[in-house]
């Protein structure tokens, strides 16, 4: 290591503090434990939760459509620690779920699965009322269709008749579960049925609902369809919060979120009275084909069936931090390392502060894509933006400094072609941003992804192609606002994606200027400091 009369030691080792120090408590403040009341403890179950047979690798969409006995076994001697009953949707392939349900003492609210082919239907209905007669035991009540007139599927009418065609065979209540606007759209199903079952998703709502709203909506809700379908009961066939996934307007999905929604939900309904079901039991990945990434994460326990304690003990966002946060550090190291020395007091300042926010940002977006990216193009896409991080990371490390030997030729390479890595950017922005516009739904914000390209050649310009960076800019300004008109101002991950794209579009602006000013671009990229 140089000297300490050319290596200026003391503000690159306060720097170097503050950036640790900022990296701990990004990833300590994302991940610290939570303390709220417990919902189940091992002395009191709860009622009832939604059960799909579907390991992380597995999809009711397979084919062949197989299941595994032994994976079921183990599900539901699980969820006899904390639940009475469970709730299925299909009868394909879950022939032997009454028999392993009575092995492990749960009940059933049985489900089949209505669609437009009348001959699965049929088949479903059959199954169903077979497997009711055969456990009269285990089966509490049979769920003729789910969301089905949601799906617009079948006509009310058609579903009734099947619905008195179940009655007539088995001894159970028969109902039908669905949304609960729907009984309001459909009403000639209500007579049809035994008890009312309704779906109460404050965050799928057409008007989604903050987490301190939702159990408000949903006791509201809950309690006009008792006064209005009286004397018949009314069963919560779903509720629940996700625990990953995009914010839709005020509603943010986490586990924290998901534990003080459930634990609240079910303290109100035990205190009223009320018969329940939780969705889910397992976060059921292949859900974030159809739904987006917000789709596979409802469960109570993980896809691998590990707890995620949002029925009780402590909970945390993010368990796994102390995970990104070495790879952060590691990051950081890797960038201190590339850019070797600096070249003045303030850049020995800057380095480890520039590292930390790329190390910082580049871990955040690890983090999303592990949970939004679902086929392979996603995976590649969100490769691609994290090697474009670390090609920025690697650049302006170099740019701050004393450049000698092959970091010169490295700096001198990278700093030939940095307008491609910001047009690589507004690229990304625009493309990320049309989805956001026209897409939106199931389309998660991605600000870590470009917030450092951004920020990096906003404060420090390079030339970009002038046609294409100003059509990307373009595309960016016309997306800010009318995303936002879309979101909503109340969406704070919406109005960082704002902020990350007028960043980007500053950057791309700054760009163009620069192209037209080779000479100020000259200088420079031979001046080792990085301008303000």
């Amino acid at each position: 290591m140089p000297s300490s009369s050319r290596f200026p030691l003391l503000p690159y080792c306060l720097a170097l503090l503050l950036a640790l120090i900022a990296l701990c408590g990004l990833w300590y403040g994302l991940g610290r434990p939570v303390i709220l009341p417990d919902a189940a403890t091992p002395t009191h179950k709860l009622q009832c939760a939604s059960y799909s047979p579907f390991a992380k690798d597995q999809s009711p969409f397979d084919q062949p459509f197989v299941l595994r006995p032994q994976q079921m076994d183990a599900d539901l001697a699980l969820l006899a620690t904390r639940f009475d009953c469970v709730r299925t949707y299909s009868m394909t392939g879950l022939e032997g779920i009454p028999e392993l349900a009575r092995k492990h003492g749960l009940k059933l609210m049985l489900g089949a699965w209505v669609n437009a082919n009348p001959v699965d239907t049929e088949r479903e209905v059959d199954a169903l009322i077979k497997a009711a007669n055969q456990y009269p035991d285990v089966v509490q009540a049979v769920i003729v269709g789910n969301e089905t007139l949601l799906r617009k599927e079948v006509t009310g009418r058609y579903l009734a008749g099947l619905i008195h065609k179940v009655k007539a065979h088995v001894k159970q209540p028969v109902t039908y579960a669905d949304v609960w606007d729907f009984w309001h759209q459909h009403p000639e199903i209500a007579p049809a049925v035994d008890f009312v079952t309704i779906h109460l998703l404050p965050y799928w709502e057409d008007q989604p609902l903050d987490i301190d709203d939702a159990l408000e909506h949903v006791a509201k809700v809950r309690e006009d369809f008792g006064r209005e379908f009286a004397p018949k009961d009314i069963v919560i066939g779903e509720t629940g919060w996700p625990s990953e996934g995009r914010q839709r307007e005020t509603a943010v999905p986490s586990r924290v979120n998901e534990a003080r929604f459930l634990r609240g939900f079910v303290q109100m309904a035990e205190e009223k009275g009320w018969h329940y079901n939780l969705i889910e039991a397992f976060d059921q990945p292949w859900k974030r084909e159809s739904e987006g990434a917000v789709g596979g994460y409802w469960g109570l326990f993980s896809a691998d069936r590990e707890e995620k304690n949002v029925l009780a003990g402590p909970v945390s966002n993010l368990p796994g931090w102390p995970l990104w946060l070495g790879l952060s550090g590691a990051i950081l190291a890797a960038g201190l390392l590339l850019g070797g020395r600096p070249a003045s007091g303030r850049n020995a300042f800057l380095l480890p502060l520039v590292g930390a926010l790329g190390a910082g940002c580049i871990g955040l977006w690890l983090e999303q894509s592990t949970i939004t990216s679902r086929f392979w193009g996603e995976w590649l896409w969100a490769a691609a933006l994290v090697g474009l991080n670390l090609l920025v990371l690697t650049h302006i490390s170099l740019a701050l400094s004393a450049r000698a030997g092959w970091r010169a030729k490295a700096f001198d390479m990278l700093e030939r072609r940095a307008g491609l890595w910001l047009a690589a950017a507004g690229f990304a922005g625009a493309v990320l941003m049309l989805g956001l516009v026209f897409d939106a739904r199931y389309r998660s914000f991605p600000s870590p992804a470009l917030l450092f390209p951004a920020l990096v050649y906003l404060c420090r310009p390079v030339a970009a192609p002038r046609r294409e960076a100003l059509l990307l800019a373009l595309i960016i300004a016309v997306g800010i606002p009318a995303q936002l008109a879309l979101e909503g101002l109340g969406n704070q991950q919406a109005l960082g994606w704002a902020v990350v794209s007028l960043l980007m579009l500053g950057a791309l602006l700054r760009g163009v200027r620069s192209a037209v000013s080779p000479s100020l671009s000259e200088r420079r990229a031979d001046s080792p400091a990085v301008p303000g």
